[in-house]
C-alpha cells in the first residue's frame, strides 16, 4: 500500500509531459544536456542561413565580375576599376595575379624569366583562391561536428534519464508506469534534441560543402583562363 501511495505521488508531482515540463523536471544534468543541445542548434542555424547568404552573394558578384571580364574590357582597365575595391573572391583572385604580372614586366622578358612569370602568377592565384575558399567556408566545420557528436550528447542524457529511472523503481519498490515513464520520457527528450540539432546539421554541411567546391571550381577554371590569356600576352611580347 505505501509503494502504491509513493508511485501516485510521484506521478502527480512530475505529471507534467509537456517539452517545457519535462525539462523543468528533469536532472539537472539531463537540462544540461537540452541546454548545450538546444545551444549548438541554435548557433548551427545561424552558420547555416550565414553561409548561404554569403554563397549567394559571392554567386551573384561572380557573374558581374565574368560579364565584365569577357564584355571585352582591357585587363589593365579592369585591374585599375577593381585594386582599390575588392569586394569578391573573383576580384581578388585576378587583382593578386594582375598586380604581380605587372611588376614581372618590369623585368626584361627573356625565355626563362617568362616561365618564371607565368610560375609565379600561378602561385599568386593559388594562394589567393586558398585564402578566399578558407574565408567563405567560415564555421561550417561546425555543422560537422554537431552533426556527429549531438546524437552521442543526447544519448548521454538518455543513459543518464534511465538510470534514474531505476532508482526510481528502487526507492519505491514499485514497477509501474507511474514510476517509470516520467523518468524514461525525460531521458528520449534528451535523444530527440539531440537529433534535432544533429539532421539539419549534416543536411545543410552536405549542401555548404557541395556548393562550395562548385565555386572553388569555378575558382580554378577562371584562374586557369586568365593564367592562358597571360600566357598568349607573353607570347605577343617575344613575337
Amino acid at each position: 500500500m505505501q509503494g502504491a501511495i509513493d508511485a501516485s505521488q510521484l506521478a502527480g508531482s512530475r505529471g507534467d509531459f509537456s517539452v517545457w515540463g519535462m525539462i523543468t523536471q528533469a536532472d539537472i544534468v539531463v537540462q544540461a544536456v537540452v541546454l548545450i543541445l538546444l545551444l549548438a542548434s541554435l548557433w548551427s542555424w545561424t552558420i547555416i542561413f550565414a553561409t548561404w547568404l554569403r554563397l549567394r552573394r559571392v554567386n551573384a558578384e561572380a557573374d558581374a565580375f565574368e560579364d565584365s571580364f569577357w564584355s571585352g574590357t582591357a585587363p589593365e582597365e579592369l585591374y585599375e576599376s577593381l585594386r582599390s575595391r575588392i569586394t569578391h573572391p573573383f576580384a581578388m583572385v585576378f587583382v593578386a595575379a594582375m598586380r604581380e604580372w605587372q611588376r614581372s614586366l618590369k623585368a626584361p622578358v627573356g625565355a626563362a624569366h617568362r616561365i618564371g612569370i607565368e610560375d609565379r602568377v600561378n602561385k599568386v592565384m593559388r594562394v589567393a583562391i586558398a585564402r578566399e575558399m578558407e574565408r567563405l567556408e567560415g564555421h561550417t566545420g561546425f555543422l560537422a561536428t554537431v552533426g556527429s557528436a549531438a546524437p552521442f550528447v543526447g544519448l548521454f542524457g538518455t543513459v543518464w534519464g534511465i538510470m534514474n529511472s531505476f532508482q526510481s523503481i528502487a526507492l519505491t519498490s514499485n514497477t509501474s508506469l507511474a514510476v517509470v515513464a516520467p523518468g524514461i520520457a525525460e531521458a528520449l527528450m534528451a535523444t530527440a534534441f539531440g537529433l534535432i540539432a544533429a539532421i539539419p546539421a549534416v543536411v545543410a554541411y552536405n549542401k555548404h560543402a557541395t556548393d562550395l567546391s562548385r565555386f572553388a571550381g569555378r575558382l580554378e577554371g577562371f584562374a586557369d583562363e586568365f593564367s592562358a590569356i597571360l600566357s598568349r600576352q607573353l607570347d605577343e611580347r617575344n613575337g
